[in-house]
């Protein structure tokens, strides 16, 4: 049985997966592989099954795309404009995945020629991609204003410079070294570890681990993690 007199509407999944390479935030694109709009730069996307949840589908279409699986992966938002695509009625639901450039870089197909590009070079997007990236953006720095989230984009060990470095990155400003210290170290996220990175000073800078239990416990609180006076000025 089926509801009568009922347009079917298709479903898309759209994913925003943005990196972090250690100096630089980047979006993973792929090039669109059928019409309209072929072989053009897109987000990581395809169509809901009749037997899946959204957040399968979005599991799905990552892995089937990019081989990427097992990573932070969160809804964003709805986009229903009539129009937004020129073929039929599509609706696209969008998440928003963070992960470690690094880490997952040999994971990446190649089938469908998935490539990073930085955050300010991005090329001209299909449809209305380039307002979900905006939008994804803008729920990124409120969000990690009170929420750890971006430890998703670090690899395993890691300095504080290079924390404040990604932070800073994000907000596109600077922040005072000690007042950013004693905040993220106030949160009990982080172990400290025995050896320090000599690359890229003399003295050489500690590295740190992210404490696994104590993130997934306050992942969701409210921390207050970088104020938000300091963000804007």
């Amino acid at each position: 049985m089926k509801y009568s007199n009922q347009t079917r509407i298709l479903v898309a999944v759209d994913s925003i997966v943005f990196g972090f390479d250690g100096s630089e935030y980047k979006l993973l694109l792929i090039q669109r592989g059928f019409a309209p709009e072929k072989e053009k730069w897109s987000l990581m996307g395809g169509f809901l099954q009749p037997e899946e949840s959204l957040d399968e589908a979005a599991k799905r279409i990552l892995k089937q795309l990019t081989g990427l699986q097992d990573i932070y992966l969160e809804e964003l938002k709805s986009f229903s404009r009539p129009d937004r695509d020129p073929i039929e009625r599509v609706i696209a639901v969008t998440y928003v995945a963070l992960i470690d450039i690094k880490k997952y870089q040999q994971q990446i197909n190649d089938d469908f020629h998935a490539r990073w590009f930085p955050m300010k070079e991005l090329p001209q997007l299909i449809f209305d991609h380039q307002e979900m990236v905006e939008i994804a953006l803008n729920k990124l720095r409120y969000k990690a204003a009170f929420h750890p989230i971006l430890f998703e984009l670090l690899p395993d060990k890691f300095t504080l410079p290079q924390l404040q470095n990604m932070y800073e990155g994000l907000y596109n400003t600077k922040f005072d070294k000690r007042n950013f210290t004693r905040k993220v170290l106030s949160t009990n996220l982080l172990n400290k570890e025995n050896d320090k990175d000599k690359l890229n000073s003399k003295k050489g800078a500690f590295y740190y681990s992210l404490d696994e239990k104590q993130y997934k416990d306050t992942l969701l609180s409210i921390q207050n993690f970088i104020p938000l006076t300091e963000i804007n000025g």
